[in-house]
């Protein structure tokens, strides 16, 4: 299991057992607990060492992002680089560095392509993500720094989105940063981002990523879809 499944399926766990109740700051606190308790069985060798190599090497710790609804408190978060729709209107939340370092891969793929690489070529061997990827490594120092992510260190609660809804009926759509193209309906997300695949299968053009469409994949990016009224 990939380190980001598994704390999915951590995180997943701990809102299943909170209490309804539970506010933003109690959850981002108690999900940190609930993820640093996976890193304890390492700790019986050497604490210290086991920190100071998760702090030096942030691509070793279980990572995950979540976008939860609060029916109590009526409040949509976002924890990491997730996205929703309330009521049409979009709110994003990417890594910061997101957008540069996919201007960076585009810009090394559209050379490849003027030396005759072919697109096949290219997505069967991305040489245009391997080269962000040294800059990708270094940027994730910053995570729960600069940007807040689910890793078993303590979560920015400013870089936490809380956006509260009045009591007038809305619909509300929560899903992965995976759809380049949020829709009001799954069906229409999915066709946007076939759309996406047969007209820019690289993703270099008006979307830029730092992945594209890897051959057999019908997607570039793990994707999660939910559509609810309240």
């Amino acid at each position: 299991m990939s380190n980001g499944r598994y704390a999915m399926s951590i995180v997943a766990d701990h809102i299943r057992r909170m209490p309804a109740n539970t506010s933003c700051h109690q959850f981002c606190a108690g999900v940190t607990v609930a993820v640093r308790k996976h890193y304890l069985p390492f700790w019986r060798h050497d604490k210290t060492a086991v920190m100071l190599q998760l702090q030096q090497h942030p691509e070793e710790r279980l990572c995950a992002s979540a976008a939860i609804y609060s029916r109590l408190r009526r409040e949509i978060w976002l924890v990491g680089d997730c996205q929703c729709l309330i009521g049409g209107q979009l709110y994003e939340n990417p890594k910061p560095y997101e957008n540069v370092l996919a201007a960076m891969r585009a810009q090394k793929i559209r050379e490849l392509l003027d030396e005759g690489k072919t697109v096949e070529e290219i997505l069967a061997n991305d040489v245009g993500r391997l080269s962000v990827i040294p800059q990708m490594l270094k940027e994730m120092h910053n995570q729960n720094v600069t940007y807040a992510v689910i890793d078993g260190f303590p979560i920015p609660e400013s870089k936490v989105p809380v956006i509260t809804l009045d009591f007038r009926p809305w619909e509300i759509v929560l899903a992965t940063d995976g759809y380049p193209f949020l829709c009001p309906t799954l069906a229409e997300s999915e066709y946007r981002l076939q759309q996406q695949k047969q007209q820019d299968p690289l993703n270099i053009g008006d979307f830029k990523a730092t992945k594209g469409f890897m051959q057999d994949n019908n997607s570039f990016d793990d994707r999660t879809y939910i559509r609810f009224r309240v």
